[in-house]
């Protein structure tokens, strides 16, 4: 692959792991031009390699216009990934002080206009935009969830230089991705779903910690049980629905009082050596001997047989439809 030439709709992929693969093979299936950068030579292997693992999903999805694997260019030379760019995401190592370096250089040689976002799984982006100079409100977290050539949503959160018209602006350059665009209202580490997950992780370690449960019996409580109607109405809709007629006030009312009981341990367990056996051996025995390549291509598969489910029950603009 050799050296893009400046065109529209063209998205800078900065850091070439698992992430920034994702973000890459989304943004070519929806017919953009993607220049990606890497300060190894050797990661342009790992890019080729996720975006084969990755296209024939997309292509049962569908490409849009254009979309064309020939439209990817790999550089280790920065100004020639960001120039052009459109938008740039940037997808480094979680480590703060890599992140500010790296943001800041970008934002001194990208016009001011050029949106940059961050695929920061818990940093606020207050502290992303710190040693930026040049625009630094156009510097947003825009966190997405692998595999991110599938799953819609990117939470989009400013820090206290930006402003809501730039967030506004930054949810139309995601929805050209086809993603749902879910705007944070404050900035919080973690935002919102990854929260919500890592709370949903500390009791499960906590059930397997305890010997309640295996890892295989825990993934099942969610693959059969609440998992199933946390696809289409997510926590509080499925509530809503608990309390019958009188909807969630009822609920409120019959198991408020729940939430003063024992039922849940937030704090983390220690990860001792039993644990992480146990943990780790249940997580292998339920791969029964799949290699992570066969199970990521059953999951893309099932991903966009239920996508194709959820859209035909969540119409845009209708509850959670949309930019949330």
């Amino acid at each position: 692959m050799s050296q893009a030439q400046t065109r529209q709709d063209t998205m800078a992929v900065i850091g070439c792991g698992v992430i920034g693969s994702g973000w890459a093979a989304r943004a070519l299936a929806a017919g953009m031009t993607v220049q990606a950068w890497d300060p190894n030579p050797e990661a342009v292997t790992t890019l080729q390699n996720q975006i084969d693992t990755a296209w024939p999903a997309l292509s049962r999805r569908g490409l849009a216009e254009g979309a064309c694997r020939d439209n990817l260019y790999f550089t280790t030379d920065l100004d020639q990934a960001l120039a052009g760019a459109d938008l740039v995401q940037e997808n480094a190592p979680e480590r703060l002080s890599l992140k500010q370096s790296l943001l800041a250089d970008i934002d001194a040689r990208v016009p001011e206009q050029v949106l940059i976002g961050s695929s920061t799984s818990g940093i606020k982006p207050s502290e992303l935009q710190a040693q930026c100079c040049h625009a630094p409100g156009r510097v947003i977290v825009a966190h997405p969830f692998n595999p991110v050539y599938l799953l819609p949503l990117v939470e989009l959160v400013g820090g206290e230089h930006t402003g809501q018209t730039q967030l506004a602006a930054a949810g139309t350059h995601y929805e050209r991705l086809g993603m749902r665009p879910l705007i944070v209202r404050r900035e919080i580490e973690g935002h919102i779903a990854d929260r919500l997950m890592e709370a949903l992780w500390r009791e499960a370690l906590h059930l397997v910690n305890d010997g309640v449960a295996t890892t295989e019996e825990v993934d099942a409580a969610i693959v059969y049980g609440a998992g199933l109607r946390w696809s289409l109405m997510g926590t509080f809709l499925t509530f809503h629905l608990a309390g019958g007629e009188g909807g969630m006030r009822h609920m409120l009312e019959q198991f408020g009082p729940a939430l003063k009981q024992p039922w849940t341990r937030l704090e983390a367990p220690e990860l001792t050596p039993e644990l992480v056996d146990r943990v780790a051996g249940g997580s292998e025995f339920q791969a029964g001997g799949r290699s992570v390549a066969e199970l990521e291509a059953r999951r893309d598969r099932f991903l966009g047989e239920l996508l194709e489910v959820v859209e035909r029950y969540w119409p845009e603009q209708e509850g959670l439809g949309g930019r949330i």
